[in-house]
């Protein structure tokens, strides 16, 4: 079901049924991330099923809560088990325990294949009588279902698993509620913005410092780029002012220029803020202050502002009280894009307003482009790029702010 049609309310109401057929209360463990728990939980409650006995768990403390008093497993983001050829340690734990304690099973996931049908084997694997069980393991269903090819990767042959047949998900079918935002009643319009910032020197010579020489002295300690993962990496960063060195743990702020044009350009507006790394919350609580928050609750009942990390907060929240949504920085991951554009969307809600704040000439324009088109952002991409980024003149054609 897509994001915002109601997959909580949807999956109780699955359960409740079931309590009903079955004639007894039901013990629920509902799994999701950390950060949408208070949500979830407020809206099950709300909810108020008498037949359903429901626990709330994040994903990281799984392994410390199970029992066997429970009846019905809910994984919610189901497609973060979806790690092939191998299986995460997640999903080894999620099937450990539906074997080990015979758990009614639901999954729940906006984007259950973001990047590959290859990722539905092991969301499922540990299911008894899941349509692929008939394969010991994915290198049979593999072997069935996808085109294996032969890709290079820093010198090397490596097999790309992701080449599945849409015959995966048409197994999938019996199995499955599918529900887009149009059946549901949506009819909202998401308008994207890319606003342009100018980086300042600083940020300019260290860039041009680390394509030449791979390396960057500062008093606070050496930036090491001395492979096309670290300077991707580095850039990266330092489009967001902020970058990690070699003897800083938690990283160097640069410039707060980024977070001092979106205080400016979007004062008088509450705004929902998303950013990359770690440190870049910093950045912004330098800025913003006292007006920034990362609680969901504190931003739902106060004048706040909220911050958070694109990964943490791209699933499972609502970001409905936010005048529009501002992006500090970019995710590499084509999911992280068409997740969390959507937190903003509600029934009511006609226009949805997001704002990309990008370096001029910086990296985060041809991420972008690759995201849009349900691509991850790889090296491979990058080393194309590099040579075209934070040139003279790159920024010609650039309206910057």
């Amino acid at each position: 079901m897509q994001v915002r049609t109601g997959k909580t309310l949807t999956s109780i109401a699955t359960c409740e049924n079931l309590a009903i057929k079955l004639g007894r209360i039901l013990n629920v463990l509902f799994v999701t991330k950390k950060k949408a728990l208070t949500g979830i939980k407020k809206d099950i409650e709300a909810y108020g099923s008498p037949h359903l006995d429901v626990d709330y768990i994040n994903y990281d403390s799984l392994s410390k809560m199970p029992t066997s008093r429970y009846n019905v497993l809910i994984l919610d983001e189901a497609h973060a088990l979806g790690a092939f050829p191998k299986p995460s340690n997640r999903a080894k734990l999620v099937a450990d325990l539906i074997y080990r304690y015979k758990y009614y099973v639901v999954l729940m996931s906006g984007t259950p294949t973001p990047e590959s049908y290859s990722q539905i084997y092991h969301q499922v694997y540990g299911i008894p009588g899941n349509p692929m069980a008939r394969f010991r393991n994915f290198y049979q269903f593999a072997h069935a279902y996808v085109d294996v090819r032969t890709k290079k990767i820093n010198g090397f042959d490596i097999k790309d698993y992701s080449k599945a047949s849409e015959a995966v998900i048409q197994m999938m079918q019996p199995y499955t509620i599918s529900y887009t935002q149009e059946e549901a009643g949506f009819d909202t319009k998401i308008e994207e913005h890319i606003l342009h910032v100018s980086a300042p020197s600083e940020i300019w010579s260290i860039i041009q410092r680390l394509k030449v020489h791979k390396v960057c002295e500062l008093p606070e300690g050496a930036i090491l780029a001395d492979s096309g993962v670290k300077l991707m990496s580095k850039m990266h960063q330092l489009c967001g002012g902020t970058v990690l060195t070699e003897d800083a743990k938690d990283g160097l702020v640069i410039s707060t220029y980024k977070a001092d044009f979106i205080a400016k350009r979007f004062a008088g507006m509450k705004i929902g803020i998303f950013y990359k790394f770690r440190k870049e919350y910093d950045v912004l609580k330098a800025v913003f202050k006292d007006k920034l928050t990362d609680d969901l609750t504190e931003f739902e009942t106060t004048d706040k502002h909220i911050a958070l990390q694109i990964v943490s907060g791209r699933e499972g929240i609502s970001l409905r009280h936010a005048d529009a949504l501002v992006y500090y920085n970019i995710d590499f991951s084509a999911t992280s894009y068409w997740q969390s554009r959507d937190r903003m969307t509600t029934l009511e809600r006609m226009h949805n307003h997001v704002y990309w704040v990008f370096t001029a000439g910086g990296i985060e324009d041809k991420v972008y482009a690759a995201v849009t088109k349900k691509k991850d952002y790889t090296l491979y991409h990058f080393n194309k790029d590099v040579n075209l980024l934070f040139n003279d003149g790159a920024t010609d054609t650039i309206e910057a702010y």
